[in-house]
């Protein structure tokens, strides 16, 4: 398992690791309307999964704008967030941001998200920060799980690795 620090400490990450190459596991979060969201709902394109502990911290805040930005030079890529906040907390921010180009989900209900790629944090029930790239096939093309869950992800690779997916 990779190993990740929160605030420098150790934490256990519970789940499966996800490895290049791998079929994406499947998962069921809740989108802002409470509708299920699965990876069926994406077939057929190039995903961006963005992976933060909570929407309404800093670091958290910058990622989702970032990708944001990010996701509208890129087409045919479905761009998530995946937090555990509550859907309700996820479509506030984003109207308060002005976030349109990606789609944030809640893994609150279950950590279907997090045990599936093995980011759910057992001490503190958050997601590790995160970021996966799945190819229309549903293969996983890039993963970066950030060793300390306050720095950030290496945009720029997964950008690069979004783009390179087909």
């Amino acid at each position: 398992m990779a190993s990740v620090t929160f605030k420098n400490n150790p934490v256990t990450l519970i789940g499966s690791e996800v490895k290049v190459g791998d079929k994406a596991p499947n998962f069921s979060v809740l989108a802002n309307d409470l509708s299920e969201v699965t990876l069926a709902n994406s077939e057929g394109k190039v995903r961006l999964i963005s992976v933060i502990p909570s929407i309404d911290t800093g670091v958290c805040d910058q990622q989702t704008r970032r990708f944001n930005e990010e996701a509208a030079g890129l087409p045919n890529v479905q761009v998530y967030t995946v937090s555990v906040d509550l859907p309700f907390a996820q479509k506030r921010w984003c109207a308060a941001a002005g976030i349109e180009n990606i789609e944030t989900v809640s893994d609150h209900r279950d950590l279907s998200f997090g045990n599936a790629f093995g980011v759910a944090i057992e001490e503190l029930r958050l997601l590790a920060r995160s970021v996966f790239v799945i190819d229309s096939n549903d293969v996983v093309t890039y993963v970066e799980y950030v060793s300390e869950a306050t720095s950030h992800p290496n945009y720029e690779a997964a950008i690069e690795a979004a783009k390179a997916a087909k």
